[in-house]
Parts: structure tokens; C-alpha cells; sequence
């Protein structure tokens, strides 16, 4: 059975995190994932997720970190020190919120001194990780909404994935970013099931809910169900005014 996260980098990004986490559940969702959530004190989201049933799936390591970095670090050539440090910080937070999984942000960078520097903040990630049984994803991102971003195709990341050559190491597999850039989401998504950690998904090409845009997404809740595919899939889209009023698809898109 298909069941639903809710970004809440996204959804009800108007409100405190905590309050966020009880909207999601209260709008049926099954999980909920965020992005940036370390000004929130880890016991106030815990305390959330505890009243809530809900499990955090997972988050994202820091955009920048002392004035370095957009869009991530961990591919900068030269600032792997830094690198370490907020890989360990995000860890530390993944911890205390129970979160599964961590997503390792690359960066604004290109050529083989940024892939060296990538692979080898991930195989730090990853050996850290296997301390509390996190998988560390990585996520190519479109180069419309992240010009420049290091990782920005599936062949690349399942390149780096291979490279780093650890279980832990794992895909997050964005429909909406794979679409805009990559053509036919389903061939691609069962091709590199194996090496898939995490499934997102939004409308193409406006990243507002699934039930919009040119990908049908009842069609691939149905053949990712068909997978075998047990874990919560990721809703990160733009809501366009109250999240509640963007849910329909819920009902309407589901297996």
C-alpha cells in the first residue's frame, strides 16, 4: 500500500515546526520529513513526533556554514574541515529527532577536485552514520531551480554511489527533479531501484501537488506500489496558499 510524508520544508511551512508536524498528521499523512530544522530545539519537534505517532524521515545538512556555501557544502574543494563539522552536526540532530535518514548537500561546484571532496565527505557521512543506522542520500537537483549544483543527474549519482562503495549510501529519487531534466521518470526509477532510499515527488514543471502538471502521478503510485515499494514517498511541492487546500490528490491519486 502507498502511503504519504509530508515535506514540511513545504507544507505548512507557515508554521512552527512542531504545529507542522501536527497539521500533517491531522491531514492524514503517514510521516513527515523536513529540510532545515535545527533552530528548532530537537525536544520541542521530538515531543511533537511522540504525540503524533509520526516518524521524521529525514532532513538535510546545513545550505551553508560561516558564510560558506549555498546550496550545501560538501563538495567545496578545501573546506572539507568544515564539511566534517556539519555532517557530525546534522548526525547529532538526526539523532535526538529520530530521524532515518540524512541528506548530504553537495554544493555549487564542478571538476574532479569537487567530486574527490563529495566522495570523501560521503564516505565520512557514511561511516558516522552506521553509528545510529542512518542512510545518507544524495539528491541530484534540476539545473533550472539549482544552476551549478555539483550533483545534477542520476548518472552521476549512481557514479558517486559506486565510487563511495557504501551500504548506507543511498539515492534519493526526486519525480519532479528526474522529470525536468531526465525524461521518463518510471523507466528511471525502476532502473535504479536498487540503489533508491527515498522517493519524492511534485507536479512538472511547477512543483505544486501531484495532481497537476504533465506526469501522472496516479500512474506512478501504481507502478511504485507494484515495486514492492514499502516506505512513505516524500511530498515536496509547493502548496500555492493554504497546504490544506492542495490535499485532494490524497484521495483521488492513491492506488
Amino acid at each position: 500500500m502507498v502511503t504519504f510524508s509530508a515535506n514540511l520544508g513545504f507544507l505548512w511551512a507557515d508554521l512552527p515546526l512542531p504545529s507542522a508536524i501536527l497539521a500533517a498528521k491531522a491531514a492524514g499523512f503517514d510521516a513527515v520529513e523536513c529540510h532545515w530544522p535545527y533552530a528548532t530545539p530537537s525536544t520541542e519537534i521530538t515531543a511533537a513526533l511522540k504525540g503524533t505517532g509520526l516518524e521524521m524521515l529525514g532532513l538535510n545538512t546545513p545550505k551553508s556554514a560561516g558564510g560558506i556555501g549555498q546550496f550545501g557544502l560538501c563538495a567545496l574543494s578545501g573546506q572539507e574541515t568544515l564539511a566534517r563539522a556539519v555532517i557530525d552536526q546534522s548526525l547529532d540532530f538526526a539523532d535526538e529527532i529520530g530521524a532515518r535518514c540524512l541528506h548530504v548537500m553537495a554544493g555549487i561546484a564542478s571538476g574532479p577536485a569537487a567530486q574527490e571532496s563529495f566522495c570523501a565527505a560521503l564516505t565520512y557521512a557514511c561511516h558516522q552514520a552506521k553509528q545510529n543506522g542512518v542512510t545518507i542520500l544524495i539528491e541530484p537537483l534540476n539545473r533550472y531551480d539549482a544552476p551549478g549544483y555539483f550533483l545534477n543527474s542520476l548518472a552521476q549519482a549512481e557514479e558517486v554511489i559506486t565510487s563511495v562503495n557504501q551500504p548506507n549510501l543511498k539515492l534519493m529519487f526526486d519525480c519532479y527533479h528526474v522529470g525536468r531534466t531526465e525524461g521518463d521518470v518510471l523507466t528511471q526509477l525502476q532502473a535504479l531501484l536498487p540503489l533508491i532510499g527515498h522517493i519524492q515527488f511534485a507536479s512538472i514543471p511547477n512543483r505544486q501537488s501531484p495532481d497537476q502538471g504533465s506526469l501522472d502521478y496516479k500512474q506512478v503510485f501504481a507502478a511504485i506500489e507494484s515495486l514492492g515499494w514499502a516506505r512513505p514517498l516524500g511530498a515536496e511541492y509547493h502548496p500555492g496558499g493554504v497546504t490544506e487546500n492542495s490535499l485532494d490528490w490524497m484521495h483521488t491519486l492513491k492506488p
